[in-house]
């Protein structure tokens, strides 16, 4: 019979393929067979918490935003003092993406709190992950990211995820500085870091950058074939906010430049 770790781990790894909806379905289903207890309880709040997790994260590819209304339904009470951390941290990450390219300097107040707050290094890296991110997308502060981008790389030890996460905007600061060379490094070891956790909607947003690159090189046709072939998996796999960018790149955009704002 599946544990409850293996089956938050084997909906943490649909989702890692693409598999959204299958992978908070699948949680959803095991959730409402859970006997009226106070162990039952304490089950449904890790499975609701990791379905919310689930839909916070899938927001950048696909573009459903039902990460607000899940983290609502958490039992707070009924998790342990880890699980509320991450209960809290996964709230903070919905609003951050609720305010990108908005000012909204609490934001910063919020990412520090959670960075003096962190219970191990992983979560350590996380919270510097997330507070780079505001400086980066939200303050537009953008010299002060690279440094809470190195504190996550340097606590990604044991996950890759993080390592794929910070690798793939210190890239972005290398490029931006005009610095290819080591852009390409990191965007390269992003894209190993995300594949070889199985994650496909990742790997294709990773391989659009490499796109990039092949353009800036002066190598159109290779930038094209490429952005072609990430747009063509984007769209079988309903990552369509990937697809998007995809469009963008084929038109003459830019995926690394901030959007307009509306």
């Amino acid at each position: 019979m599946m544990t409850l770790d293996e089956l938050i781990g084997a909906a943490r790894g649909l989702a890692l393929g693409a598999q959204w909806e299958q992978a908070t379905g699948l949680l959803d289903a095991a959730a409402a067979r859970l006997p009226q207890t106070a162990e039952g309880r304490g089950a449904g709040a890790r499975i609701a918490l990791a379905a919310a997790e689930i839909a916070v994260d899938s927001v950048w590819y696909n573009g459903n935003d039902e990460g607000a209304a899940r983290l609502s339904k958490v039992d707070a009470d009924a998790l342990d003092d880890l699980g509320r951390w991450d209960l809290d941290f996964a709230r903070f990450r919905c609003t951050y993406y609720a305010h990108l390219r908005q000012r909204a300097p609490f934001l910063r107040e919020e990412g520090e709190r959670f960075v003096e707050s962190a219970p191990d290094a992983r979560r350590l890296g996380w919270a510097h992950m997330y507070l780079g991110l505001v400086y980066d997308n939200v303050l537009e502060e953008r010299v002060d990211a690279p440094a809470h981008y190195e504190i996550a790389l340097a606590n990604s030890g044991d996950d890759p995820l993080l390592r794929r996460e910070a690798q793939r905007h210190l890239g972005d600061h290398d490029h931006d500085a005009g610095d290819h060379a080591d852009a390409l490094a990191r965007w390269r070891d992003a894209t190993s870091a995300g594949a070889a956790m199985g994650m496909v909607a990742g790997t294709l947003s990773q391989q659009i950058l490499l796109a990039v690159l092949a353009r800036d090189a002066g190598d159109e046709a290779g930038a094209v074939a490429l952005a072609t072939e990430v747009l063509r998996w984007s769209e079988a796999i309903g990552a369509a906010r990937i697809a998007g960018l995809c469009r963008s790149f084929l038109d003459g955009g830019d995926p690394t430049q901030p959007p307009t704002p509306a």
